[in-house]
C-alpha cells in the first residue's frame, strides 16, 4: 500500500524538477533565438559561392541578405500580436516550423527565385518565433534572479548571433561533405543545418514550454497591412541607402511611401478597438527609453561587424574562416557581459549597468576609429594589426553590449500587461532591426563619401606628381595599397560616427531609464508604474 508523500517532501522533490523544466525551456528559447539571429550573417561568407552556382547577378546577390532582413523586420509586430492573441507557444512552434521548411527549400534551391523566396519565408518564420520567444521568458520565468538570468542568456544569444553566424558560415562554406553518394556544396549547409535544429526545437516545445493564455480580441487586419507595408518600405529604403546611396530614386520613394504608410498606420491604430500596436505601451517613460536605446545601440553594433569583416579580409588578407574566428572573442565577451549584468541587476539599478555598458561600447568604437591609415600621397603599406588595433576593442565592445542588452531588454518588457507582452517583444525586436538597418545605411554613406573624396584626391595627386612610368606589377600593387588605405580611412570615419550614436543611446539611458532594481523583482500589470 502506497503511503502519501508529506507536503515538505513533495516540495523538495518538485523543486529540482521545476528547475530542470526551466533550464530546458531556456535552452529551447536560446537555440531558437540564436538560429534566428545568426541566419542574418551566416550566408554572408557563402555569397560568392552561391553566386557562381546559381548564376546570380551582382545586383540581386544582396537580396540573399536583404530579403531575410526585410521579411524579418517588417513582420515582427504582426508576429508579436499573433502570439498574444492565439498563444505564444503555438506561434513559437509555427515560426520554427516555417523557418525549418524554408531552410530546407533554401538548401535545395536550384535557381535564384527559389532561394530568394526561401529567404523571405525564413524571415517570416523568424518574425513569428523571435517575439514569441522573448514573451515566453516573461511568462515562463518568475520575476527576480531566474528571469534576469534567462534574459541574460537571451541577450547573449541575440548579441553573439552575428559573430557565431560568421564563424559557422566560414566553416560550413569551406566543407563539401558526401551524403548518400552525393557531394553537398558547403554553402547549402548554411541553410540545411537549421532543418533538424528548428524541427527538433518545435517538437520539444510542448514538453518544456507552457502555453500562454489566449487573450480575447481580433486581429487588426488594417493595422497589420499598413504597419507591415510601412516597415517594408522603411527597412528596404534604409537597406538600399547603404548600398546605393541616399540620392538613389528608389531609396527615396521607398522611404517616403514607408513614412506615409506609417502615418496611416498610426491613424488606424488610434481608432480601432483592438489595435495591433497599443500606443499605451509607449507612455511608460522607462519602457520608451528602453525602446529608443535598443534602436540606437544596434545601429552602431551592426556596422561594426560590417566594416570589420571587410577590413580583416580585404585589408589584412584574412580567409573567410579566419575572419569568423577573429570574432570569437566578441562571442565570449558578450556572454561574460550578459552574465555579469544578470547578477548585477539584482542589486544595482539598470540605469547604471546599461549606462556603463554603452559608455564602454562607445569607447570601443572610438578605439576602432583610431586604426592607423595613410592617405597622404604617396601612400605607405598597411600597418594595422589584429592584436593591437582590433582585439582589445572587440572585447570591450562585447562586454559593453552584454551589460547594455540585459537591462534594456528586461526594462522594455517589464510590467507589460499579459495580453501585450508579445507585441512589446515585437516592438523591441523591430527597434533592433530597423535601428540596425538605419545605422548601417548612415555609416555606409559616411564611409562611401570618404572613399570617393579621398580616392579622387589621390588620383589628382598622382597625376600631378608624374614621374617615370612604373611597371604594371608595381602599379597594380600601388593601386591595391591605395584601396586598402582609403577603405580603412572610410571605416574609421564610420566608427567615429558610430561612437556618437552609442553616446546618444547612453544619454537616453542615463537621463530617462530610472526604474529601480527592486521593482524588477516584482510582477504586475501595466498600471504598476515604473519611474
Amino acid at each position: 500500500m502506497d503511503r502519501a508523500t508529506p507536503p515538505a517532501d513533495t516540495a523538495r522533490i518538485a523543486a529540482p524538477q521545476r528547475e530542470l523544466h526551466l533550464g530546458w525551456a531556456l535552452v529551447l528559447i536560446s537555440i531558437a533565438q540564436l538560429m534566428v539571429v545568426l541566419d542574418a550573417t551566416i550566408a554572408n561568407i557563402a555569397l560568392p559561392y552561391i553566386q557562381v552556382d546559381l548564376n546570380i547577378s551582382n545586383a540581386n546577390l544582396t537580396w540573399i541578405v536583404t530579403g531575410y532582413a526585410l521579411a524579418f523586420g517588417s513582420l515582427l509586430l504582426l508576429g508579436g500580436r499573433l502570439g498574444d492573441l492565439y498563444g505564444r507557444r503555438k506561434v513559437f512552434m509555427a515560426g520554427l516550423g516555417i523557418f525549418a521548411v524554408a531552410s530546407l527549400l533554401g538548401g535545395l534551391a536550384t535557381n535564384e527565385p527559389l532561394l530568394l523566396g526561401a529567404r523571405g519565408l525564413q524571415g517570416l518564420g523568424a518574425a513569428l518565433a523571435s517575439p514569441a520567444a522573448l514573451a515566453l521568458i516573461t511568462t515562463t520565468f518568475p520575476a527576480g534572479p531566474a528571469r534576469n538570468r534567462a534574459f541574460a542568456v537571451y541577450a547573449a544569444m541575440s548579441g553573439a548571433g552575428a559573430a557565431v553566424g560568421l564563424i559557422l558560415g566560414g566553416w560550413l562554406t569551406g566543407t563539401s561533405p558526401e551524403l548518400f553518394g552525393i557531394v553537398v556544396d558547403g554553402w547549402r549547409l548554411t541553410f540545411l543545418i537549421n532543418v533538424p535544429i528548428g524541427l527538433g526545437a518545435a517538437a520539444l516545445a510542448p514538453r518544456f514550454l507552457n502555453e500562454s493564455e489566449s487573450h480575447p480580441g481580433e486581429l487588426d487586419l488594417p493595422g497589420a497591412v499598413t504597419g507591415t507595408l510601412a516597415l517594408v518600405g522603411i527597412v528596404y529604403g534604409l537597406s538600399r541607402a547603404g548600398t546605393e546611396g541616399w540620392s538613389d530614386e528608389l531609396t527615396i520613394v521607398s522611404l517616403i511611401v514607408g513614412s506615409l504608410l506609417l502615418a496611416v498606420f498610426g491613424l488606424v491604430e488610434s481608432r480601432v478597438e483592438h489595435p495591433l500596436l497599443p500606443f499605451r505601451i509607449f507612455t511608460n517613460r522607462t519602457r520608451a527609453s528602453s525602446f529608443v536605446a535598443m534602436f540606437l545601440a544596434p545601429a552602431a553594433m551592426f556596422a561594426m561587424f560590417y566594416f570589420l569583416s571587410q577590413y580583416l579580409q580585404n585589408v589584412m588578407g584574412y580567409s573567410p574562416l579566419k575572419t569568423g574566428v577573429a570574432f570569437l572573442p566578441f562571442t565570449v565577451g558578450i556572454v561574460f557581459g550578459a552574465g555579469l549584468a544578470s547578477n548585477l541587476v539584482n542589486r544595482i539599478d539598470p540605469r547604471y549597468i546599461s549606462g556603463v555598458g554603452t559608455l564602454l561600447a562607445a569607447g570601443a568604437l572610438f578605439g576602432f576609429s583610431r586604426i592607423p591609415f595613410d592617405t597622404e600621397f604617396p601612400v605607405s603599406d598597411v600597418t594595422g594589426t589584429y592584436v593591437a588595433n582590433i582585439l582589445p576593442y572587440t572585447v570591450v565592445m562585447a562586454v559593453g553590449m552584454g551589460l547594455t542588452f540585459v537591462p534594456v531588454t528586461l526594462t522594455a518588457v517589464h510590467h507589460l500587461r499579459s495580453e501585450e507582452s508579445g507585441i512589446g517583444s515585437g516592438v523591441l525586436n523591430t527597434m533592433q532591426q530597423v535601428g540596425g538597418a538605419l545605422g548601417l545605411s548612415v555609416l555606409a554613406t559616411v564611409a562611401t563619401q570618404t572613399f570617393t573624396d579621398r580616392g579622387a584626391e589621390l588620383a589628382r595627386d598622382g597625376a600631378a606628381a608624374g614621374g617615370e612610368a612604373a611597371s604594371a606589377e608595381v602599379m597594380q600593387r600601388m593601386q591595391v595599397i591605395v584601396q586598402q588605405q582609403v577603405f580603412t580611412e572610410g571605416s574609421t570615419q564610420a566608427f567615429l560616427v558610430g561612437s556618437i550614436l552609442m553616446l546618444a543611446a547612453s544619454a537616453v539611458i542615463w537621463i530617462f531609464l530610472d526604474v529601480k532594481h527592486q521593482e524588477l523583482a516584482t510582477d504586475g500589470p501595466e498600471g504598476v508604474h515604473v519611474g
